[in-house]
């Protein structure tokens, strides 16, 4: 005779946060705390992971897009099309923002944007990931370069395009070389010429308000948009670190608290560093978190890509792609 397979079901967390699980359906993160059923409470998307479906409530839902902002992907500072911050960028146009609307889920862009007061409190380690000005010792030799040669940090092509070092972006494109100069968080980026021709003062480095801190435009024009909607308007929350969960309480934290938002989608750049340490943070306050495998991107390795996306699945919580979502909000909601 054959063996006679029962489903089962669970209650994860405590009596204020908790996931239901069922072997049949999978994990319900709808967090109704008036359903005691398998059935998940509606209005309701059920979307597929890499690992079991996951059944979420749009209504305690962000989409939180990390750091597309120009420095990170304008051609003006270097960054290829061809990279995958961009590839991120086209499956956020094509399936993710445009899902996130129709499903009612709440926008939040997250972006570097500093201040004066948190340029001058910034950490020595936090400071030294973006370079930093060095002057001539006692005896004439010129220490402190931002990174080791052979160093991967932020702002180095994997491709070994870009070199950045001590505050230095040296862009070689054939025979050609040329520097930017910027002397850390704070410092002034200089004049960058536009996709469109233009010469423009791109700013200082991260701080609220200028061109290289701007989203880059494709991005720029959608979230004006958003920002028009009705209902459930895109939001711009600056943060003043890698992460913008970091410590007791940030502005991104008392928002989802204020708008009793439980489930996270990520995306952004860089998947190991902003995007993944924004994510672990939100997993370690008890957020449902989703990892947006494919809108994401690192100029790291690939092996520090699929690094994350095992641990989001495995550990975090769950990783699922842009157009995996685009379709589970096409089911529930119709074309």
């Amino acid at each position: 005779m054959g063996s006679i397979t029962t489903n089962r079901k669970a209650h994860i967390g405590s009596a204020t946060s908790f996931w239901r699980h069922h072997t049949a359906t999978g994990f319900d993160l709808t967090h109704n705390p008036n359903s005691t059923s398998s059935v998940p409470a509606t209005p309701h998307v059920t979307i597929q992971t890499t690992t079991s479906p996951i059944t979420i409530s749009p209504a305690k839902s962000a989409l939180v897009i990390i750091d597309m902002q120009n420095f990170f992907l304008s051609p003006s500072f270097g960054r290829s099309k061809d990279s995958a911050g961009h590839r991120a960028l086209s499956n956020l146009i094509t399936h993710a923002i445009p899902a996130a609307r129709k499903a009612g889920i709440r926008i939040i862009w997250l972006n570097w944007g500093l201040t004066e007061q948190e340029v001058r409190d910034m950490p020595p380690a936090v400071k030294r990931a973006f370079g930093f000005e060095a002057v001539p010792d006692e005896d004439g030799i010129e220490y402190g370069n931002g990174w080791d040669e052979h160093e991967h940090g932020v702002g180095l092509d994997k491709d070994g395009e870009e070199k950045f070092r001590g505050g230095h972006l040296t862009l070689e494109h054939g025979h050609e070389k040329q520097k930017k100069v910027y002397r850390g968080l704070g410092g002034h980026c200089g004049l960058v010429e536009t996709e469109k021709g233009e010469e423009i003062d791109a700013g200082r480095l991260l701080m609220r308000d200028t061109w290289n801190a701007a989203l880059y435009p494709p991005l720029d024009s959608m979230y004006l948009e958003g920002t028009k909607l009705e209902s459930r308007p895109d939001i711009w929350i600056h943060k003043n670190r890698m992460s913008g969960m970091w410590g007791g309480s940030t502005p991104c934290q008392e928002f989802l608290e204020e708008e009793g938002i439980k489930t996270l989608f990520f995306a952004g750049v860089n998947t190991d560093q902003c995007v993944g340490g924004t994510l672990t943070d939100s997993f370690s306050k008890g957020y449902d978190c989703v990892l947006l495998s494919d809108g994401c991107g690192t100029s790291s390795p690939e092996y520090a890509q699929q690094c994350f996306e095992f641990n989001a699945a495995k550990t975090f919580g769950f990783c699922t792609s842009c157009e995996e979502l685009a379709k589970s909000v096409h089911e529930a909601k119709g074309p």
